[in-house]
C-alpha cells in the first residue's frame, strides 16, 4: 500500500475575492525548503496528465482532513514559477469554508500543504538537498501553519511498520523537528550516537528530544 507523504509550502495568494474564489501557488520551483527538498519544474506534469484524463482535479482539504473539503479546485497547472492553483471555496454551504476565507482575507492562514506520493528522487551533494523529480499530487490543503511536525515523524514511523528503511531524509527531519540543529542531526545520521554525546546543555537538550522522538515512534 502506498503511503501519502506531506509537503507543507508557504502560501502565496495572488488573489481571493468576496465569492470565495482564490489562486495562488501551491509549490514554487527551485526553492530550497528548511527540510532541505527542492521541487524540480515538471515533477507534478505526469500527475496533473492523469488528474486531466479523469476529468477531476486534486480534493481542496483543510487540514489533509479527508471528511472536511471545503471547495473545489478550478484550474491547476506548472507555470514558470510553480504549481498554481486556482479554487472556489464553499462559503455559501460550508460554514468551515467560510472560515478558512476570512482568515484567508485577513493573512491568518499561513500555509498550503499538498499530500503526495513520490515517484522520482534523487540528492544533489553540490545542493545539499533532495531533487523531488516526479510528485503524484492526491490532495491540496489549506493548513493553519507550514509545518507539520507529525508528518515527518509519521513517515519514518510508517516505514517502520512496513518492515522497511525508512529514507535518510526522513530520519534527519524527524531529528530535527524533536529538537535537533541541523548539524546535530547530520552527525547524528553520519556517525551515530557518539556524535552527540551530552558535552555541553545543548547537547543534553538534544539527547533528551532523542528519547521524546523513540517514545513517539
Amino acid at each position: 500500500m502506498l503511503t501519502t507523504k506531506r509537503l507543507d509550502v508557504p502560501l502565496t495568494i495572488k488573489s481571493v475575492n468576496e465569492k470565495g474564489e482564490f489562486e495562488g501557488y501551491g509549490s514554487i520551483f527551485g526553492n530550497k525548503d528548511s527540510y532541505d527538498d527542492i521541487v524540480v519544474a515538471g515533477a507534478f506534469k505526469a500527475s496533473l496528465d492523469r488528474w486531466q484524463e479523469k476529468g477531476r482535479l486534486p480534493a481542496l482539504l483543510w487540514q489533509h482532513n479527508m471528511q472536511e473539503p471545503i471547495g473545489v479546485y478550478t484550474e491547476m497547472r506548472e507555470d514558470d514559477v510553480g504549481l498554481y492553483v486556482k479554487g472556489q471555496l464553499l462559503i455559501d454551504d460550508d460554514p468551515l469554508a467560510k472560515r478558512a476565507h476570512a482568515h484567508m482575507k485577513a493573512g491568518s492562514l499561513s500555509g498550503m500543504s499538498i499530500g503526495y506520493v513520490l515517484n522520482d528522487w534523487e540528492y544533489d551533494r553540490e545542493k545539499e538537498a533532495w531533487l523531488l523529480k516526479e510528485i503524484d499530487l492526491w490532495e491540496v490543503s489549506l493548513v493553519t501553519f507550514p509545518a507539520n511536525d507529525e508528518a515527518r515523524i509519521s513517515n519514518v514511523k510508517s516505514a517502520l511498520d512496513r518492515g522497511e528503511m525508512p529514507r535518510p531524509s526522513d530520519v534527519e527531519r524527524a531529528l530535527r523537528e524533536v529538537g535537533f540543529s541541523k548539524a546535530q542531526a547530520q552527525a547524528f545520521m553520519a556517525k551515530g550516537y557518539g556524535a552527540i554525546a551530552p558535552r555541553d546543555a545543548e547537547q543534553a537538550t538534544a539527547l533528551q528530544s532523542l528519547k521524546s522522538l523513540l517514545t513517539r515512534i
